[in-house]
């Protein structure tokens, strides 16, 4: 067995912004509310753009930094819990789009943990030697599930991708990816639902807050141990991007003051699979993290999943 890499990332957004005092105009709140309770100060939102487009122009940016080409390409995982159609699905179309020839093409629904369980799928194939170079994305388009009438959650949600291009590592080379520590609590995955033919997004929210800020802190430090590292020792810490009340005390509870903590959400909302791998995009082309650096990626929501891995930075 091999280990896996990563050696590049990749993310796009839609380029319509929606402001809080935009939000305002709609429904009841204001930019104070908005920004006191969850931290987004804006969000974007996807027009005619599906969940496949998104998720193969984050894609094709990842792969023009990587050294590999389409035809080096052998797994697309996509990591999606929007896509309206249920068939063919949306790997399958983004290796259209980039012209993969004949790869093994899957999609993960675990909701905002699906970038982490993906990105160990993937890792577990190269390790079992069933691919041997692989295209990972996280893409959501919410606003095509968003109650624009219901001022609790359509504050939160917006439309983005982000994806990671993953290969096998060399002859004597450390792995770049390490054990994934994954688990769900499914008695309590009716609190995050999407659910019946025309459905919305809807949540109880405090249930969701306070296990995501008692429960998880340890589980964070779990994945560090399973990876042989210290908290201290994080370049970044990338959690999902949920709500900046949740993201803060969590970090803290982590640990590893001395780490960046991504906090996108400000900036983009809760974009669920596909937050992740854009605040890490983010982070990484802004170089705010050293190449080879590790940094703790971790998931956690709907259903109520969740998913972590210490990777190394490309």
């Amino acid at each position: 067995m091999t280990g896996s890499r990563i050696v590049s990332l990749g993310h796009y957004q839609p380029s319509q912004v929606i402001t809080n005092d935009q939000l305002a105009q709609i429904v009841d709140t204001n930019d104070e509310w908005i920004r006191s309770r969850v931290g987004i100060a804006e969000r974007r939102v996807a027009g005619d753009e599906t969940v496949a487009d998104m998720a193969a122009a984050a894609a094709e940016k990842a792969l023009a930094s990587s050294g590999f080409t389409a035809a080096d390409v052998d797994l697309v995982v996509v990591a999606t819990c929007t896509s309206v159609d249920r068939c063919p699905n949306v790997a399958t179309r983004v290796a259209a789009k980039l012209g993969v020839a004949s790869p093994a093409a899957y999609d993960v629904n675990t909701a905002c943990s699906g970038f982490s369980y993906a990105l160990a799928t993937a890792d577990h194939a190269i390790r079992a030697g069933a691919a041997t170079t692989a295209i990972v994305i996280g893409a959501e388009k919410l606003t095509d599930f968003t109650d624009w009438t219901d001022r609790k959650t359509c504050i939160l949600f917006a439309d983005a991708a982000g994806a990671a291009v993953v290969t096998a590592t060399r002859d004597g080379e450390e792995p770049g990816i390490g054990p994934v520590l994954w688990g769900s609590v499914p008695e309590r995955g009716e609190v995050v639902v999407i659910e019946g033919w025309r459905p919305y997004v809807s949540q109880e929210g405090q249930t969701v807050f306070r296990w995501a800020t008692t429960v998880l802190p340890d589980l964070a430090r779990q994945a560090c141990e399973k990876a042989g590292i210290s908290p201290s020792e994080l370049a970044a810490f990338v959690p999902h991007q949920a709500n900046l009340r949740i993201i803060e005390p969590l970090a803290r509870r982590l640990g590893g003051d001395q780490a960046v903590v991504a906090k996108d959400i400000v900036e983009s909302g809760n974009t669920s699979a596909a937050s992740v791998p854009l605040a890490w995009s983010k982070l990484v082309e802004r170089r705010e993290i050293p190449t080879g650096a590790p940094v703790l990626l971790f998931g956690f929501g709907g259903g109520l999943t969740y998913a972590g891995q210490v990777v190394r930075c490309p």
